[in-house]
């Protein structure tokens, strides 16, 4: 009695269905866009900030590395409710 091998051509028969897969995400990848608008650019382009402004932010951020900034909680807290009061 002569017993034939298997086939070895359909060793894993889900071959197939992995090189599909494979070829179904390469057809789907596509690049990842943005794009800025007009209005959003001219934005960019014309942002000039406060020379006062920056000077206030240069100095907090002096007095936080040195370990002076305090923080007034009661202006704060007073800030907050008017915040939420003005948006009823």
């Amino acid at each position: 009695m002569k017993i034939n091998g298997s086939n070895h051509v359909n060793l894993n028969p889900y071959h197939k269905h992995l090189n599909r897969q494979t070829e179904m995400k390469q057809s789907y990848q596509q690049e990842d866009k943005v794009e800025i608008s007009p209005k959003a650019k001219s934005l960019q382009e014309n942002a000039s900030t406060d020379p006062a402004r920056e000077k206030k932010v240069a100095d907090i951020k002096q007095a936080i590395e040195q370990g002076e900034y305090k923080v007034d909680a009661e202006k704060t807290a007073q800030k907050m409710i008017e915040f939420w009061n003005s948006r009823k």
